[in-house]
Parts: C-alpha cells; structure tokens; sequence
C-alpha cells in the first residue's frame, strides 16, 4: 500500500483520492514529476493529503518501476578526516538528484566489505560506491550483471564492468621526495600503515621508487593500521635511534600529525629545522596552526561531481576497466624547510 504511516495505519492514495473527490490517477500524476494535472486538481489533491498526514512511499514506487534510487556507499574508517569529508560531498550531491544514500558501514577487510555489497543487490542498489575495502571480483561483477552501476574509488582492481576513481599517487610521492631532496634532506622515512590498501601501498612504493632512483634507500615503519596512533608510535621508533631520520613522508596526513606530535613531544625536536615532514590528503587538521603540514590534496570536490555525472549519465556498459586519474596539488605549509 503507498501512502505514509498514521499512528499503526497508512495512509492511501485511495484515501486521498476520495477526500479530494478526484480519481486515483489524478493522485498519481499530482505526485510523479511532469506529470499533466490541473492547478485546481493539484490543490485540491495537495490539500487532502496535507489533512491526511499522506506521503508518497517513493521506494515501494521505485521498486514497481525497477528503479530504487538507491545509491549504496560502503566505507570503513568513516570517523576518519578524509572519509568523512568523501562521505560528505559524495552524499550531499545525490541529495540534491534525489538519490538515496545508504551507508553500509565495514571494518574495511574482505569479508564485511562482501557481505556489504550482497546488501546492495538485496535492497537493489542502482548504483554502488566502494570507498574502501577489498571486495571480491567476482561479486563485484555479480553486481555490474544485475544491473548496477559500480564505482570504486582509489583503488586498482584491473575488474570488467566498474569504474576506477584514482588520485594520481605516484607523481604524488614522487613530488613529496623532491621537496624533502631540495630541503637538504638525507635520511628520509616512509611512515606508513598496516593496511595495504592500493592507495597505501602505491604511495608508498612510488616513493621508494624515487628514492632508488637517485640511490638513496629510505626506511619504512608500519606500526598499526593508518591511524594518529600509529602515526606517534613510528616517531617513538624512528626517532629513538643513532641515525634517526631527517625526513619523513607519511602516507596520509593523520599518520603525519601523530609523526608531529612524537617528535615533538617524546623527543623535542623543532619542526622544521631538524626534522621535515610531507602528509596527503589535506584534511582539515593539517591546516592547524599547531601542525601547518605541508601535503597534498586530494580533489574531493572534483572526485564527487565526476561521480555524479557519471550517475546521471545512465547504466554503464560492461566493459574493460575505466581508470579515471586526478592530479593532486601540493600545499606548502611549514613543516619543510623553504626550497
């Protein structure tokens, strides 16, 4: 039955109908977008179903019509900055198409995120965005064959039928070790995670990478998952010793506000002068007065109106990988020492 709960009933188009003396169709059209109905039609059906507490039951309609407009987004770490911040923008802008978000909240491992994408097809889903985990190819595809539209978002997962949404990570951190190189330093530290997501791992490695490049080999600490907590414990490790680095490029900025604080509150070292540091992602807290960290940002903006055009373009084809790329911009701040 379409209409909206009254007390432990509800509320009919039927009832409206009958209230307003007009046809059931007349109710039906006052309520569908572009619809023909007289003015005095409208007001009449308007009135009623003000006076009857009714309200068109959009998922019962939308299920008729095999379109829920329902946008799942599956997340983990969702109290993080930069999650939050995706969250945010992604689902403020399906708001403003009258698509319905979900949230399916995961502790970010393979086995939640896959029972989190079984929901999806469960409430069905028109589209699903994996803003993080590992789902499994092969319900990932399972997805795409019932008909949604799958979005993944940084990660690499070489997958027909979804669409890659990527930040261009490794001129990223190639960026980041040439500004700790012309800052004069020499004895540079990946500060990374436990996680190994596509993001983590590329950051990481790419740097790497250009370190070896010009024949420096830089240490790297994992101390947790990619958390302020493990960000403190890798400068209590890092720092503690003989040769502790000059330097240090954290793969997110929450790592890199955790690195901060140990190194100045375990060891007192004064940031910039002995000790550098690069983060990614430009939350809100690297702007802080007390962290001024210079990063990189990610166009989260950008990321979530590419997302929704995409959306509102139509059912995606089942094709090879689409891989969209986008650049990210350093912001100096104070943590490394003018160029």
């Amino acid at each position: 039955m379409t209409g909206a709960k009254r007390g432990r009933s509800f509320v009919s188009a039927q009832q409206v109908a009958e209230l307003a003396g007009v046809s059931r169709s007349a109710v039906s059209r006052t309520f569908t977008e572009g619809a023909s109905v007289s003015e005095a039609t409208r007001e009449r059906v308007l009135e009623a179903a003000q006076s009857l507490g009714y309200h068109v039951n959009h998922l019962a309609r939308g299920l008729i019509n095999e379109s829920s407009g329902i946008v799942c987004l599956i997340a983990g770490d969702v109290a993080t900055p930069y999650q939050s911040r995706m969250l945010d923008a992604i689902s403020r802008r399906l708001q403003a198409i009258n698509q319905v978000a979900m949230l399916i909240n995961t502790s970010g491992d393979g086995e939640s995120v896959a029972k989190a994408l079984r929901q999806t097809l469960n409430y069905r889903a028109q589209a699903t965005i994996v803003l993080s985990g590992a789902p499994p190819a092969a319900l990932i595809e399972t997805c795409v064959a019932s008909g949604q539209h799958v979005i993944l978002i940084n990660r690499d997962d070489p997958v027909t039928g979804p669409e890659n949404i990527v930040v261009d990570n490794v001129a990223a951190a190639g960026e980041a070790f040439h500004m700790l190189r012309r800052a004069g330093c020499s004895r540079i530290a990946v500060v990374s995670s436990l996680a190994g997501t596509p993001s983590i791992v590329g950051r990481e490695e790419a740097f790497r990478q250009a370190a070896a490049a010009e024949g420096l080999e830089v240490t790297v600490a994992r101390t947790g998952p990619t958390a302020y907590a493990s960000g403190y414990e890798a400068a209590r490790q890092l720092l503690a010793r003989s040769d502790r680095p000059d330097a240090a490029f954290c793969v997110t900025d929450l790592l890199a506000c955790g690195f901060l604080d140990g190194a100045r509150t375990e060891f007192g070292m004064a940031v910039p002068d002995e000790l550098c540091v690069v983060g990614f992602d430009d939350i809100e807290q690297a702007g802080w007065a007390s962290y001024g960290l210079t990063t990189f940002r990610q166009p989260i903006d950008q990321m979530a109106d590419h997302i929704i055009a995409k959306l509102a373009a139509g059912e995606p084809g089942v094709s090879a990988p689409t891989i969209t790329t986008f650049p990210v911009t350093p912001v100096w701040r104070r943590t490394v020492r003018p160029k």
